[in-house]
């Protein structure tokens, strides 16, 4: 078993979070991966997949917190078993405690639901008995937080109160993008809950920890002087988009593009990825609805890219526009496959882009 690689899929919640928290503290590589329910749940396990086949490892695929459907879980069960036909060695163990799930459970063996204790406990449990858990001090107390409040039993107090606070520790952690930056993102969010077990035992601890989150938040980001978290966390955010050039770089009509997805906040952050990487003309990042967001530094009129990508407009260095027809994704490079899908079809209809500068 040491052998073997573990891609763990979580929910995104304090209860799928703590799974690989616990996780964490087993003697494997682990390669975490984290969904909500509905077709992201499948893009993730498809991702999964993808990734064993490229590895000549023995992989164990763990789910925890969330729930297959009857038609999903006949779907990996069937491809799990075709890949082991085709010399892979692939175990499949999903933990889980949503009563939703029961159909699947009776029918695979791979499928364990309890529905009296969280998928935290459930791992936690699990861990012990499988994995070798290399269990630290606080663990124990953590694991019955996240239960207590999962299961919202408020006449554990205690618990309860703390796990409220661990829930909005979670809840509330919107400055990476879990697409753009899945591992970041991840690692974000377990080393607040890991911060968080500093203060499981003092005294008023649920107070302590709310009045601590805002600062732990702030030395994820911070690398050398300190300054507010808006700009801690858009030069953190800027350096991610840089170290990912070469994945995410577009090109329309010979200009150089940065395409991102679901980032938002574009007027700081993509005018600061422009200053900081100025061998690019334009960045456009798309929501997950479909709307454009573009930005540029006097090198192209953005608006006529977005005239013709979308028939919307604005400004030379600030535009906007919606695209017709687009489909939410759960993976970046799905979202790349569209825009540059739009590109193609645009470059060989639309005239040449010019640069006007008495524009602006």
């Amino acid at each position: 078993m040491k052998n073997k690689i573990i891609y763990h899929l979580s929910h995104i919640d304090l209860d799928g979070y703590s799974c690989q928290l616990v996780m964490r503290y087993t003697p494997y590589k682990i390669f975490n991966y984290n969904a909500n329910y509905g077709a992201e749940v499948k893009q993730k396990l498809e991702l999964i997949l993808e990734n064993i086949n490229k590895s000549n490892s023995s992989a164990t695929i763990l789910i925890t917190d969330l729930n297959l459907t009857f038609d999903e879980s006949r779907w990996l069960n069937n491809e799990v078993k075709m890949m082991n036909e085709n010399k892979k060695d692939i175990t499949l163990t999903l933990l889980d405690h949503h009563g939703s799930g029961e159909d699947s459970a009776n029918k695979y063996e791979w499928y364990f639901l309890d529905t009296s204790r969280c998928a935290t406990k459930i791992t936690y449990d699990y861990a012990l008995e499988h994995f070798e858990l290399d269990e630290p001090t606080w663990m124990n107390k953590f694991v019955n937080v996240v239960n207590a409040v999962d299961l919202w039993k408020q006449d554990e107090v205690e618990n309860f109160e703390y796990g409220k606070v661990c829930m909005r520790l979670v809840t509330e952690t919107r400055e990476l993008n879990k697409v753009m930056f899945a591992d970041v993102d991840n690692n974000y969010k377990i080393s607040l809950l890991l911060e968080a077990t500093k203060y499981i035992n003092e005294e008023n601890a649920p107070i302590v920890l709310d009045e601590k989150i805002h600062l732990i938040k702030k030395e994820f980001f911070r690398e050398d002087k300190n300054d507010t978290l808006d700009n801690l966390a858009t030069k953190y955010i800027v350096k991610l988009l840089g170290d990912a050039r070469d994945e995410k770089t577009i090109y329309y009509k010979g200009y150089r593009g940065f395409l991102s997805y679901g980032v938002g906040n574009t007027s700081i952050i993509g005018n600061g990825f422009l200053l900081a990487y100025p061998e690019y003309d334009f960045i456009v990042d798309v929501s997950y609805r479909g709307t454009m967001s573009l930005r540029a530094n006097n090198k192209v009129s953005v608006s006529q890219i977005s005239k013709e990508w979308s028939n919307g407009g604005g400004h030379p260095n600030s535009a906007g526009g919606r695209i017709i027809g687009f489909k939410e994704q759960y993976r970046y490079d799905k979202v790349k496959k569209q825009i540059e899908k739009i590109i193609n079809e645009k470059e060989s209809v639309a005239g040449d882009l010019e640069y006007k500068k008495e524009e602006y």
